[in-house]
């Protein structure tokens, strides 16, 4: 790759692309950045503490400031939070500085690979999946709308999934 592009990951939460997003990286020779981490980073602490202090408008003033900056970087792959699509500032920045990928999966494989995961702090409710429901209804319409490529994660590894989008993408 002559040109340091940037590559971007979008979906659901537990469609892959924190894994996904490391794999492609290495593949590719790339810096990996998750935006959740660099959040906890800049805090000093994790995710559901930062909800439980200044709730999910908090952090999602945080989270788009995360965005901004990591965006501005050159030859990075972004694995970006589930809710981050929502915000239009966020969908501009990820439009006018990369490739967006949208990682799609089913509401079962979300279940699945969210269940023990005590570090999502929408999902701690007595009825997850309807959660995951209620926000597919919502978000899987923006994460279409920004995708240049939109990728199936549900019956493949995440290496098979990286080789998928470095093929679609012709690198």
């Amino acid at each position: 790759m002559a040109e340091k592009r940037n590559i971007f990951l979008v979906g659901p939460m537990g469609a892959g692309k924190s894994t996904i997003g490391r794999h492609l990286a290495q593949m590719l020779h790339l810096e990996f950045h998750d935006s959740d981490h660099e959040i906890e980073k800049r805090t000093g602490a994790d995710i559901a503490w930062v909800f439980d202090v200044e709730g999910e408008e908090g952090f999602r003033v945080r989270e788009t400031q995360v965005v901004a900056d990591l965006t501005e970087k050159q030859g990075i792959v972004l694995a970006t939070g589930g809710g981050s699509i929502q915000s239009k500032e966020i969908r501009n920045n990820l439009s006018a500085r990369g490739i967006v990928v949208y990682l799609e999966t089913t509401i079962d494989k979300q279940v699945a690979r969210t269940q023990r995961d005590k570090r999502r702090p929408l999902l701690q409710v007595d009825d997850p999946r309807k959660v995951l429901e209620n926000l597919a209804v919502t978000r899987n319409p923006l994460y279409e709308e920004i995708a240049d490529v939109i990728v199936k994660t549900d019956e493949q590894s995440a290496k098979v999934v990286a080789n998928q989008i470095i093929e679609q993408l012709g690198f």
